[in-house]
């Protein structure tokens, strides 16, 4: 498994034009005075506030972030503190945030530090509900906490524009339909396999894209297995999500049963930057720009460079 290459061409300028003016619709208040300073644990409430152009005054495990979601960015200014499920109560103390937002998860925290400021919980992935309403329904219970409503309708108007647009592409394209199998490693050995209840699975609806595992899968939308239960699907195409644990990479070039897998046999692997799997509009349209590329770029014929003369 190598990264992907990116190439430039007319869609991506396209891409890259449609999320400039996302951008600018964030920045558009984010310095407004009556913006709320808001902290929070949770890191798709941190990318949803990042998105709309308002920058958290504390966010918990900032490297991890990094690590896992990668964007939009945090700025260096964010405090970083502590463990999302024992957050510094003194430090929040300090930062004297105006509110506290937190997911479902670590509701349980909301007692403490509602001693601290207001707290929220926001929540996008509930039981019953289905996940693309939700995600967008909590986008505007979040901007409307920070006072970025508008900013709200922008991102998600843009969010189905831009699907819509890789789904128009994609149909254009000479793609595989070999249906896709959405893994990240735990370790050498095992993985989770995204299905129904997603975001993974949601943008593939919405790009076209079939989803071999139609297996029972959690509240989070994910079921956790085995490599061998991947066998059994001889036409499924794997695309593994990064980051990969420490070690794994080295494992997996010398494990037997990775090596049987019918999509590594074929070399019919695709490879993703990290891409927060728990995450809301900014990561619905980080995967769908990911997974698309990919798909497109390995569609290309390989280009032969001319022999020396």
């Amino acid at each position: 498994m190598t990264p992907l290459s990116m190439r430039g061409d007319n869609l991506r300028f396209q891409l890259l034009a449609l999320a400039l003016l996302v951008l600018l619709a964030g920045s558009y208040n984010a310095s407004a005075a009556d913006t709320p300073r808001i902290a929070t644990v949770d890191w798709t409430i941190a990318e949803t506030l990042l998105a709309l152009g308002v920058t958290p005054v504390g966010v918990a495990q900032t490297d991890a972030y990094r690590e896992w979601v990668g964007a939009p960015p945090l700025p260096d200014e964010v405090v970083d503190i502590g463990l999302r499920a024992q957050p510094n109560r003194e430090l929040l103390a300090q930062l004297a945030p105006d509110r506290i937002l937190l997911s479902p998860m670590f509701s349980t925290l909301a007692p403490s530090l509602g001693r601290i400021a207001p707290t929220d919980t926001v929540a996008l992935y509930t039981p019953g509900s289905d996940l693309w309403t939700r995600l967008k329904s909590a986008t505007r219970e979040i901007a409307a906490i920070a006072d970025h409503e508008a900013e709200a309708d922008t991102l998600l108007a843009w969010l189905d524009a831009h699907l819509a647009l890789l789904r128009q592409t994609l149909d254009t394209q000479d793609i595989s339909d070999r249906p896709l199998l959405v893994v990240q490693f735990i370790d050498d050995r095992h993985v989770r396999v995204f299905g129904e209840h997603s975001l993974y699975n949601a943008v593939m609806q919405r790009l076209g894209l079939e989803n071999a595992w139609q297996e029972e899968t959690n509240y989070w939308g994910f079921s956790t297995v085995g490599l061998e239960a991947l066998a059994k699907l001889d036409d499924a195409r794997l695309v593994v999500i990064e980051p990969l644990p420490v070690g794994v990479d080295e494992r997996l070039s010398s494990s037997a049963l990775w090596q049987h897998l019918p999509s590594v046999r074929r070399d019919e692997v695709l490879t993703l930057p990290p891409v927060w799997s728990f995450g809301g509009a900014p990561s619905a349209a980080r995967f769908a720009d990911h997974l698309s590329h990919a798909l497109i770029d390995d569609a290309k014929p390989p280009t032969h460079e001319a022999p020396d003369a």
